[in-house]
């Protein structure tokens, strides 16, 4: 049997961390966390040095008093340039949001999450299947 895409949540806010997760678990995906950018670099480096994969990184932009998901993709970048990650916020005006590619994202993912519906993920698996 085939293991399960991983997919690696940063976020400092524990429902948004719950409800992504149980959305994209329905979906098949197998889910870590991370609480801040850094706690998402240092699992994502451990992951990889086991081999282990994760499909997309999904990044809050914002994390007050401590590393944020702009910062925490391009040291993802420097581990694995391959890395797939999508920023998140609720701040559709952001500049990192308005211009992803420019700060090396694959996509945006707007918050809040409760809007992670059907129509969006079958779009964000289709998108990761292309590019798996």
């Amino acid at each position: 049997m085939e293991a399960a895409a991983k997919v690696l949540i940063m976020d400092d806010d524990e429902m948004v961390r719950f409800v992504a997760g149980e959305t994209l678990k329905r979906y098949g995906f197998d889910v870590e966390f991370a609480v801040d950018g850094q706690e998402a670099v240092n699992l994502y480096r451990e992951r990889f040095e086991q081999g282990i994969r994760f499909v997309a990184v999904i990044l809050d932009l914002n994390i007050p008093g401590a590393m944020g998901g702009e910062e925490a993709m391009q040291k993802l970048l420097e581990i694995d340039p391959t890395a797939r990650g999508y920023v998140s916020s609720g701040r559709t005006d952001d500049p990192v949001m308005l211009n992803y590619r420019d700060y090396g994202f694959s996509g945006t993912i707007e918050k809040p999450y409760f809007y992670l519906n059907k129509q969006l993920m079958e779009e964000f698996t289709k998108e990761l299947a292309g590019n798996a």
